[in-house]
Protein backbone atom coordinates (compact mmCIF):
# COMPACT_ATOMS: atom_id res chain seq x y z
CA UNK A 1 0.00 0.00 0.00
CA UNK A 2 1.45 3.44 -0.93
CA UNK A 3 2.63 5.49 2.07
CA UNK A 4 0.11 8.28 1.38
CA UNK A 5 -2.84 5.89 1.37
CA UNK A 6 -1.56 4.19 4.52
CA UNK A 7 -1.29 7.52 6.32
CA UNK A 8 -4.77 8.57 5.15
CA UNK A 9 -6.20 5.43 6.72
CA UNK A 10 -4.09 5.19 9.88
CA UNK A 11 -3.77 8.80 10.98
CA UNK A 12 -7.52 9.48 11.48
CA UNK A 13 -7.69 6.38 13.70
CA UNK A 14 -4.59 7.44 15.61
CA UNK A 15 -6.08 10.90 16.12
CA UNK A 16 -8.94 9.46 18.15
CA UNK A 17 -6.61 8.00 20.77
CA UNK A 18 -3.13 8.50 22.11
CA UNK A 19 -1.73 5.28 20.72
CA UNK A 20 1.78 4.41 19.68
CA UNK A 21 1.67 6.12 16.28
CA UNK A 22 0.30 9.32 17.82
CA UNK A 23 3.00 9.32 20.48
CA UNK A 24 5.75 8.83 17.89
CA UNK A 25 4.51 11.97 16.12
CA UNK A 26 4.34 14.19 19.21
CA UNK A 27 7.75 15.90 18.59
CA UNK A 28 6.44 17.06 15.21
CA UNK A 29 3.27 18.30 16.92
CA UNK A 30 5.35 20.39 19.29
CA UNK A 31 7.16 21.95 16.34
CA UNK A 32 3.87 22.57 14.54
CA UNK A 33 2.34 24.11 17.65
CA UNK A 34 5.28 26.45 18.05
CA UNK A 35 5.03 27.63 14.47
CA UNK A 36 1.26 28.19 14.73
CA UNK A 37 1.61 30.12 17.99
CA UNK A 38 4.43 32.27 16.59
CA UNK A 39 2.51 33.08 13.42
CA UNK A 40 -0.66 33.90 15.34
CA UNK A 41 1.36 36.10 17.70
CA UNK A 42 2.87 38.04 14.81
CA UNK A 43 -0.60 38.90 13.52
CA UNK A 44 -1.89 39.83 16.99
CA UNK A 45 1.08 42.11 17.63
CA UNK A 46 0.77 43.82 14.26
CA UNK A 47 4.19 42.70 13.01
CA UNK A 48 2.30 40.86 10.27
CA UNK A 49 -0.64 43.14 9.42
CA UNK A 50 -4.13 41.83 8.87
CA UNK A 51 -6.67 43.54 6.64
CA UNK A 52 -9.99 44.83 7.94
CA UNK A 53 -12.63 45.08 5.24
CA UNK A 54 -15.23 47.87 4.98
CA UNK A 55 -18.09 45.58 6.09
CA UNK A 56 -18.39 43.11 9.00
CA UNK A 57 -16.73 39.73 8.42
CA UNK A 58 -18.09 36.48 9.87
CA UNK A 59 -15.67 33.53 9.69
CA UNK A 60 -16.88 29.91 9.62
CA UNK A 61 -14.26 27.25 10.24
CA UNK A 62 -13.07 24.41 12.42
CA UNK A 63 -10.02 23.46 14.45
CA UNK A 64 -9.62 19.87 13.25
CA UNK A 65 -8.32 18.52 9.96
CA UNK A 66 -11.00 17.26 7.62
CA UNK A 67 -14.58 18.28 6.98
CA UNK A 68 -16.93 19.00 9.86
CA UNK A 69 -19.77 20.73 8.03
CA UNK A 70 -18.31 24.20 7.35
CA UNK A 71 -19.76 24.62 3.87
CA UNK A 72 -23.30 23.42 4.72
CA UNK A 73 -23.27 25.80 7.68
CA UNK A 74 -22.05 28.65 5.48
CA UNK A 75 -24.97 27.99 3.13
CA UNK A 76 -27.42 27.88 6.03
CA UNK A 77 -26.08 31.14 7.49
CA UNK A 78 -26.29 32.91 4.13
CA UNK A 79 -29.89 31.78 3.67
CA UNK A 80 -30.72 32.92 7.21
CA UNK A 81 -29.14 36.35 6.71
CA UNK A 82 -31.02 36.79 3.44
CA UNK A 83 -34.27 36.08 5.25
CA UNK A 84 -33.33 38.71 7.85
CA UNK A 85 -32.88 41.38 5.19
CA UNK A 86 -29.09 41.36 4.94
CA UNK A 87 -27.15 41.39 1.66
CA UNK A 88 -24.41 38.82 2.32
CA UNK A 89 -21.49 37.81 0.17
CA UNK A 90 -19.08 34.89 0.57
CA UNK A 91 -15.32 34.73 0.21
CA UNK A 92 -13.25 31.55 0.12
CA UNK A 93 -9.83 30.23 -0.74
CA UNK A 94 -11.40 27.85 -3.24
CA UNK A 95 -9.49 24.80 -2.03
CA UNK A 96 -8.65 22.32 -4.78
CA UNK A 97 -8.91 24.76 -7.70
CA UNK A 98 -6.19 24.90 -10.34
CA UNK A 99 -6.12 28.71 -10.64
CA UNK A 100 -4.36 31.12 -8.30
CA UNK A 101 -6.00 34.44 -9.11
CA UNK A 102 -8.84 36.34 -7.45
CA UNK A 103 -12.12 35.86 -9.29
CA UNK A 104 -15.89 35.80 -9.01
CA UNK A 105 -17.78 32.53 -9.04
CA UNK A 106 -20.41 32.32 -11.81
CA UNK A 107 -23.28 29.88 -12.24
CA UNK A 108 -21.41 28.22 -15.13
CA UNK A 109 -17.93 28.34 -13.56
CA UNK A 110 -15.76 25.27 -13.86
CA UNK A 111 -15.06 23.78 -10.41
CA UNK A 112 -11.44 23.43 -11.48
CA UNK A 113 -11.24 27.23 -11.72
CA UNK A 114 -13.14 28.28 -8.59
CA UNK A 115 -13.31 25.19 -6.34
CA UNK A 116 -16.22 22.83 -5.78
CA UNK A 117 -17.37 24.31 -2.46
CA UNK A 118 -17.54 27.98 -3.57
CA UNK A 119 -19.46 26.89 -6.68
CA UNK A 120 -21.91 24.91 -4.54
CA UNK A 121 -22.43 27.90 -2.23
CA UNK A 122 -23.17 30.17 -5.19
CA UNK A 123 -25.54 27.69 -6.82
CA UNK A 124 -27.43 27.08 -3.57
CA UNK A 125 -27.74 30.70 -2.41
CA UNK A 126 -27.36 32.96 -5.45
CA UNK A 127 -25.28 35.47 -3.47
CA UNK A 128 -21.97 36.81 -4.82
CA UNK A 129 -19.04 34.49 -4.09
CA UNK A 130 -15.40 35.36 -4.75
CA UNK A 131 -12.32 33.16 -4.32
CA UNK A 132 -8.71 34.04 -3.64
CA UNK A 133 -5.82 32.76 -1.57
CA UNK A 134 -5.83 36.24 -0.03
CA UNK A 135 -9.36 36.44 1.31
CA UNK A 136 -9.05 40.19 1.77
CA UNK A 137 -8.42 40.58 -1.97
CA UNK A 138 -11.44 38.42 -2.71
CA UNK A 139 -13.51 40.54 -0.33
CA UNK A 140 -12.41 43.82 -1.90
CA UNK A 141 -13.15 42.49 -5.37
CA UNK A 142 -16.61 41.37 -4.29
CA UNK A 143 -17.42 44.70 -2.63
CA UNK A 144 -16.20 46.66 -5.65
CA UNK A 145 -18.63 44.84 -7.94
CA UNK A 146 -21.46 44.32 -5.42
CA UNK A 147 -21.48 47.52 -3.31
CA UNK A 148 -24.84 46.64 -1.75
CA UNK A 149 -23.16 43.79 0.18
CA UNK A 150 -23.31 44.62 3.90
CA UNK A 151 -21.78 41.50 5.48
CA UNK A 152 -19.22 38.93 4.35
CA UNK A 153 -18.99 35.27 5.33
CA UNK A 154 -15.55 33.69 5.02
CA UNK A 155 -15.86 29.96 4.39
CA UNK A 156 -13.08 27.97 6.11
CA UNK A 157 -11.03 30.89 7.40
CA UNK A 158 -10.58 30.30 11.12
CA UNK A 159 -6.78 30.01 10.78
CA UNK A 160 -6.48 32.71 8.07
CA UNK A 161 -5.36 35.45 10.44
CA UNK A 162 -4.37 37.77 7.59
CA UNK A 163 -8.07 38.67 7.45
CA UNK A 164 -9.53 40.57 10.41
CA UNK A 165 -12.88 39.23 11.53
CA UNK A 166 -15.77 40.43 13.65
CA UNK A 167 -17.29 37.04 14.51
CA UNK A 168 -15.89 33.51 14.61
CA UNK A 169 -18.04 30.39 14.33
CA UNK A 170 -16.41 27.03 14.96
CA UNK A 171 -17.98 23.80 13.68
CA UNK A 172 -17.33 20.37 15.20
CA UNK A 173 -18.62 16.94 14.25
CA UNK A 174 -18.80 13.75 16.30
CA UNK A 175 -14.99 13.52 16.43
CA UNK A 176 -14.82 16.57 18.69
CA UNK A 177 -11.15 17.39 19.23
CA UNK A 178 -10.05 13.75 18.93
CA UNK A 179 -7.12 12.98 21.21
CA UNK A 180 -6.61 16.69 21.86
CA UNK A 181 -3.18 16.88 20.24
CA UNK A 182 -1.99 19.10 17.43
CA UNK A 183 -1.13 17.89 13.93
CA UNK A 184 0.30 15.44 13.03
CA UNK A 185 -0.06 13.51 16.33
CA UNK A 186 -3.67 14.67 16.59
CA UNK A 187 -6.29 16.36 14.41
CA UNK A 188 -6.02 19.91 15.81
CA UNK A 189 -4.98 22.77 13.54
CA UNK A 190 -4.55 24.98 16.60
CA UNK A 191 -4.76 24.49 20.34
CA UNK A 192 -8.15 23.93 21.95
CA UNK A 193 -9.86 25.39 23.89
CA UNK A 194 -9.82 28.70 22.05
CA UNK A 195 -12.22 31.60 22.29
CA UNK A 196 -14.86 31.67 19.56
CA UNK A 197 -18.16 33.53 19.39
CA UNK A 198 -20.28 30.49 18.55
CA UNK A 199 -19.64 26.75 18.65
CA UNK A 200 -21.89 24.41 16.66
CA UNK A 201 -21.86 20.61 16.84
CA UNK A 202 -22.99 18.73 13.74
CA UNK A 203 -22.62 15.36 15.48
CA UNK A 204 -22.55 14.04 19.02
CA UNK A 205 -21.32 16.73 21.39
CA UNK A 206 -18.23 15.19 22.99
CA UNK A 207 -16.71 18.29 24.60
CA UNK A 208 -19.69 20.14 26.07
CA UNK A 209 -20.96 23.65 25.40
CA UNK A 210 -22.15 25.19 22.18
CA UNK A 211 -25.23 24.51 20.10
CA UNK A 212 -26.48 21.45 18.22
CA UNK A 213 -27.34 20.97 14.56
CA UNK A 214 -29.08 18.11 12.79
CA UNK A 215 -27.46 16.83 9.61
CA UNK A 216 -29.56 14.76 7.20
CA UNK A 217 -30.11 14.17 3.50
CA UNK A 218 -33.06 15.53 1.56
CA UNK A 219 -35.72 13.05 0.41
CA UNK A 220 -34.81 13.49 -3.25
CA UNK A 221 -31.87 13.50 -5.64
CA UNK A 222 -31.27 15.24 -8.97
CA UNK A 223 -29.28 14.24 -12.04
CA UNK A 224 -27.26 16.42 -14.39
CA UNK A 225 -30.25 16.83 -16.73
CA UNK A 226 -32.34 18.45 -14.00
CA UNK A 227 -34.57 15.44 -13.32
CA UNK A 228 -35.54 14.70 -9.70
CA UNK A 229 -35.90 11.24 -8.20
CA UNK A 230 -37.49 10.48 -4.83
CA UNK A 231 -35.08 8.50 -2.67
CA UNK A 232 -37.83 6.20 -1.41
CA UNK A 233 -38.35 5.07 -5.02
CA UNK A 234 -34.85 3.53 -4.83
CA UNK A 235 -35.56 1.50 -1.68
CA UNK A 236 -35.45 -2.23 -2.28
CA UNK A 237 -32.95 -2.14 -5.13
CA UNK A 238 -29.14 -2.05 -5.01
CA UNK A 239 -27.53 1.34 -5.65
CA UNK A 240 -23.94 2.55 -5.88
CA UNK A 241 -22.56 5.61 -4.11
CA UNK A 242 -19.40 7.68 -4.24
CA UNK A 243 -18.14 10.65 -2.26
CA UNK A 244 -15.11 12.89 -2.63
CA UNK A 245 -15.12 14.14 0.96
CA UNK A 246 -12.75 14.25 3.90
CA UNK A 247 -14.92 11.53 5.47
CA UNK A 248 -16.90 9.73 2.73
CA UNK A 249 -18.28 7.16 5.18
CA UNK A 250 -20.50 9.84 6.68
CA UNK A 251 -22.35 10.27 3.38
CA UNK A 252 -22.73 6.52 2.94
CA UNK A 253 -24.18 6.17 6.44
CA UNK A 254 -26.71 8.92 5.78
CA UNK A 255 -27.84 7.07 2.65
CA UNK A 256 -28.31 3.88 4.66
CA UNK A 257 -30.36 5.85 7.19
CA UNK A 258 -32.70 6.67 4.29
CA UNK A 259 -33.28 2.92 3.87
CA UNK A 260 -31.12 2.51 0.74
CA UNK A 261 -29.16 -0.67 -0.01
CA UNK A 262 -25.61 0.25 -1.04
CA UNK A 263 -24.15 -2.34 -3.39
CA UNK A 264 -20.83 -0.59 -3.94
CA UNK A 265 -19.36 2.43 -2.17
CA UNK A 266 -16.43 4.37 -3.61
CA UNK A 267 -14.61 6.70 -1.19
CA UNK A 268 -12.58 9.29 -3.06
CA UNK A 269 -10.07 11.93 -1.93
CA UNK A 270 -11.53 15.26 -0.85
CA UNK A 271 -12.05 17.60 -3.84
CA UNK A 272 -11.52 14.72 -6.30
CA UNK A 273 -11.51 16.18 -9.84
CA UNK A 274 -12.99 13.15 -11.71
CA UNK A 275 -10.63 13.69 -14.65
CA UNK A 276 -9.75 10.00 -14.54
CA UNK A 277 -13.31 8.88 -13.85
CA UNK A 278 -14.79 6.27 -16.19
CA UNK A 279 -17.97 7.34 -18.01
CA UNK A 280 -19.07 3.81 -18.84
CA UNK A 281 -22.86 3.21 -18.79
CA UNK A 282 -24.39 2.81 -15.35
CA UNK A 283 -25.71 -0.61 -14.39
CA UNK A 284 -27.24 0.68 -11.14
CA UNK A 285 -28.32 4.11 -9.87
CA UNK A 286 -25.23 6.07 -8.82
CA UNK A 287 -25.60 8.50 -5.91
CA UNK A 288 -23.14 11.28 -5.11
CA UNK A 289 -22.87 14.45 -3.02
CA UNK A 290 -23.82 17.88 -4.32
CA UNK A 291 -20.19 18.88 -3.87
CA UNK A 292 -19.10 16.20 -6.36
CA UNK A 293 -21.98 16.66 -8.79
CA UNK A 294 -20.70 19.56 -10.92
CA UNK A 295 -17.50 17.65 -11.67
CA UNK A 296 -19.02 14.17 -11.99
CA UNK A 297 -21.87 15.31 -14.28
CA UNK A 298 -19.29 16.30 -16.91
CA UNK A 299 -18.57 12.57 -17.27
CA UNK A 300 -21.74 10.93 -15.99
CA UNK A 301 -24.82 13.20 -16.26
CA UNK A 302 -27.16 10.48 -14.97
CA UNK A 303 -25.52 10.39 -11.54
CA UNK A 304 -27.92 11.43 -8.80
CA UNK A 305 -26.78 14.18 -6.42
CA UNK A 306 -28.37 14.06 -2.96
CA UNK A 307 -28.51 17.42 -1.14
CA UNK A 308 -27.45 17.65 2.49
CA UNK A 309 -29.59 19.67 4.90
CA UNK A 310 -28.00 21.16 8.03
CA UNK A 311 -30.49 22.45 10.61
CA UNK A 312 -29.07 24.24 13.68
CA UNK A 313 -31.29 24.47 16.73
CA UNK A 314 -33.33 27.73 17.06
CA UNK A 315 -31.16 28.95 19.95
CA UNK A 316 -28.18 29.09 17.57
CA UNK A 317 -29.99 31.46 15.22
CA UNK A 318 -31.13 33.62 18.13
CA UNK A 319 -27.54 33.89 19.40
CA UNK A 320 -26.24 34.66 15.89
CA UNK A 321 -28.86 37.38 15.37
CA UNK A 322 -27.92 39.06 18.64
CA UNK A 323 -24.23 39.07 17.71
CA UNK A 324 -24.79 40.29 14.16
CA UNK A 325 -27.10 43.12 15.25
CA UNK A 326 -24.47 44.27 17.73
CA UNK A 327 -21.76 44.54 15.06
CA UNK A 328 -20.48 48.06 14.37
CA UNK A 329 -21.18 49.34 10.87
CA UNK A 330 -18.23 50.64 8.91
Amino acid sequence: MPLKNWLNQCLPMAWQSRNGLARILTPFSMLFGGLVAARKGLYRSGVMPNVRLPVPVLVVGNVVAGGAGKTPLTIAIVQHLLAQGWHPGVISRGHGRQTRDIRAVQMDSDPADVGDEPLLIHLKTGVPVWVGSKRSGAGLGLLATQPETDILICDDGLQHWALARDLEICVMDERGIGNGWLLPAGPLREAWPKKVDLLLHTGVNSIGGGFQAQRELEDWAQDGLGRRVALDSLIGQPVDALAGLARPAGFFNLLREKGLTLHQTTPLPDHFDFVTWSNSPLTRPLLCTEKDAAKLWQHQPLALAVPLRLTPEPAFWQALDRLVLALPTR
